[in-house]
C-alpha cells in the first residue's frame, strides 16, 4: 500500500491545489478534521467525487484501516453549477482525471470507486457508515434520497457532512424536509456551504433547537440566490456589495 504524498494539512492543501472542485479551505478543514476522527476499521463513504479533490483530502487524513469507498458515476451529470445533463467525453475525462489525480496523491489504492449512481449503489456499501459526505446531485428529488436513504447507515455517534448547504436550493429543500425537525442529527455548524451534523437522538426540545439552529442560516441562502441569480443574468459586479467575489460561484 502507498503511503499519501500529504501528512499534515497544510501538505494536503499544497498536494489538492491544482485540483479542479468546489472545496474551500475551511471545507477542507473540516473534512481533514472528522476523517481523523474515524477509528481504524472504520468507513468513510463520499457521494460525489468529480475529480477527487475532496477524496484526497478524506484519505490522506484516515487512519490506517480506516476503508474509503467513492460513489460517482462519472457519467458526465451534475458535474457543477448548471451542468445537469451528462456528456460521454466528460465523463471518460473526469474518471481519467479523477484517478490520475488519485495516483498522484498516493491515495489510489486507498480508495475504492463505485461507479454507479449513488441510488444504484446502497448495495455495494454493506454495514454502517462512521463518516458520510454527500456532494452529488444538487437537485431536491436526488439530494433528498442521498440524505434519507444513505444517512440511516451511519453509526451512532458518526458524522454527517453535505456540501452545498444554505447555497444550492435544492439541497437546502433537501435539509429542511429531512434534516431540520429530525431527531437523528444534530447540527453542529458549517464552513461555508458544508454542513455538520452528528448522528445522536434528539428530544423534543432538543429538535426544536436543532431546527432553529439551521433555520438561523436562511438569511445566508437568501443571499447566496441573490448573488447566483445575478451571475447568471451577466451582473456579477452587483454581487460585491455583498462581499462576493464575481468571479466564484457561491459555495
Amino acid at each position: 500500500m502507498s503511503t499519501p504524498t500529504a501528512s499534515t494539512f497544510e501538505e494536503v492543501t499544497q498536494a489538492v491545489a491544482g485540483v479542479e472542485g468546489w472545496m474551500t479551505p475551511g471545507q477542507a478543514r473540516r473534512l481533514w478534521t472528522c476523517s481523523r476522527a474515524v477509528r481504524t476499521g472504520g468507513r468513510i463513504v463520499e457521494i460525489g467525487s468529480f475529480r477527487g479533490r475532496s477524496m484526497i483530502v478524506l484519505a490522506s487524513a484516515a487512519a490506517e484501516g480506516v476503508e474509503l469507498v467513492a460513489i460517482d458515476p462519472h457519467a458526465g451529470n451534475d458535474r457543477g453549477p448548471q451542468e445537469i445533463d451528462g456528456f460521454a467525453e466528460a465523463a471518460a475525462d473526469d474518471f481519467e482525471v479523477f484517478n490520475a489525480n488519485l495516483s498522484a496523491a498516493g491515495v489510489a489504492d486507498r480508495v475504492r470507486h463505485v461507479r454507479k449512481f449513488s441510488g444504484e449503489a446502497l448495495a455495494d456499501v454493506p454495514g454502517a457508515i462512521d463518516l458520510l459526505y454527500i456532494d452529488g446531485a444538487h437537485r431536491f428529488g436526488p439530494a433528498l434520497d442521498d440524505i434519507k436513504r444513505w444517512s440511516a447507515k451511519i453509526e451512532p455517534g458518526g458524522d454527517l457532512l453535505i456540501h452545498d448547504c444554505f447555497s444550492s436550493i435544492g439541497v437546502t429543500g433537501a435539509l429542511v424536509a429531512s434534516l431540520f425537525f429530525g431527531s437523528d442529527f444534530r447540527y453542529l455548524g458549517r464552513s461555508e456551504s458544508m454542513t455538520h451534523y452528528r448522528k445522536e437522538p434528539l428530544g423534543t426540545g432538543e429538535r426544536a433547537r436543532n431546527a432553529a439552529r439551521q433555520a438561523a442560516n436562511l438569511p445566508w441562502f437568501v443571499r447566496n440566490v441573490v448573488i447566483k441569480a445575478l451571475i447568471l443574468a451577466k451582473l456579477g459586479q452587483v454581487t460585491r456589495v455583498f462581499g462576493h467575489d464575481p468571479e466564484t460561484w457561491p459555495h
